[in-house]
């Protein structure tokens, strides 16, 4: 089988392609896969360069999600068949052609989805639901801001907050590619520089809006504290400014607002309940059409360094994946 291998810690020049023997028959609980599309994401950009807090000894094979076809199930696997369209999750690993996973780790590719967008769905999809409904309990008639809207979370937090009847403010730092955000149902788009807390107070009445989701940190996490209508939250996802914020808790007495860390994975993996009814809840979405994931960037599994330098150079729109077909 062919495998992409971070084989240093560096940029996209350290991937490269190798043949590698195919993983054997499934053991007991297990399931056998046929890879078709992978999803390629931020944070495989950063583990690859050793900035993530997730940190593999080179050489790894990087990605955390994909979606093919079952080959052939393991004894006690009555949940899947050979044929049965799926999602994978790794941690990482993702970025080859075959894997013998444990049975809990597929979902179902919903039928609606190509391989390419059930390849791009599960890591956003679950990143902004456990934000937007788990923790940041968004409801029908509030607002949310949501940074980073370009982004493959970021579009995945503006449809998921239409669907749950918010209103949904976005912003991004490019102009252009504001206008892909706005097509995928957001109300209002702002650049996300300056002082963008009078353009909020402005659409909402000079109420603030009920819910921050913040990938960004810096400057923009700081410019949200003032963005905040009583008992806002801001839910903190990441910092790809490079700058940690230190929240003003003088701000946060007076609105009765919270700040609550995001760690969608670990937040599953710590409770199995809500993360079964997370899963429930998206592969209904996207049965029902209310959630397609957006992919800007395609390329074949051999040219992954063209995916990330991509990434790096801002040029996506939602998600890039790696499709042969």
């Amino acid at each position: 089988m062919r495998a992409v291998v971070c084989t240093a810690l560096g940029g996209p020049e350290v991937l490269d392609l190798e043949r590698r023997p195919d993983p054997g028959p499934p053991g007991p609980g297990q399931v056998l896969v046929r890879t078709r599309a992978w999803g390629v994401n931020y944070v495989d950009v950063l583990m690859c360069r050793g900035g993530y807090q997730l940190k593999p000894d080179p050489p790894f094979v990087p990605g955390l999600e994909a979606a093919g076809d079952v080959l052939a199930v393991g004894d006690g696997v009555e949940d899947w068949q050979a044929g049965d369209r799926v999602i994978t999750s790794h941690r990482p690993g993702a970025f080859q052609d075959m894997h013998l996973l444990p049975s809990d780790k597929l979902w179902p590719l919903p039928e609606r989805f190509d391989y390419a967008e059930g390849a791009a769905f599960r890591s956003a999809a679950m990143t902004a639901y456990h934000s937007l409904v788990d923790r940041g309990r968004l409801e029908a008639g509030e607002t949310v801001l949501v940074h980073g809207a370009t982004g493959g979370v970021g579009l995945a937090a503006v449809q998921l907050g239409k669907a749950l009847g918010a209103t949904v403010i976005a912003t991004g730092g490019n102009a252009e590619k504001l206008k892909t955000v706005s097509a995928m149902g957001a109300d209002h788009v702002l650049p996300a520089t300056g002082r963008f807390r009078d353009a909020v107070k402005d659409l909402t009445g000079g109420r603030g809006v009920n819910l921050v989701y913040d990938p960004i940190g810096g400057d923009v996490f700081d410019e949200s504290t003032r963005c905040l209508a009583w008992e806002g939250r801001i839910i903190v996802v990441g910092f790809v400014s490079g700058r940690a914020a230190e929240a003003k808790t003088n701000h946060l007495l007076i609105k009765g607002a919270s700040v609550i860390g995001i760690r969608a994975g670990e937040g599953a993996r710590q409770n199995p309940a809500r993360g079964a009814r997370s899963k429930a809840a998206l592969l209904a979405l996207a049965d029902t059409g209310t959630f397609t994931p957006h992919i800007s960037h395609r390329f074949p599994l051999a040219k992954a360094p063209d995916a990330f330098r991509a990434i790096d150079a801002r040029a996506v729109i939602g998600k890039a994946v790696l499709a042969d077909a």
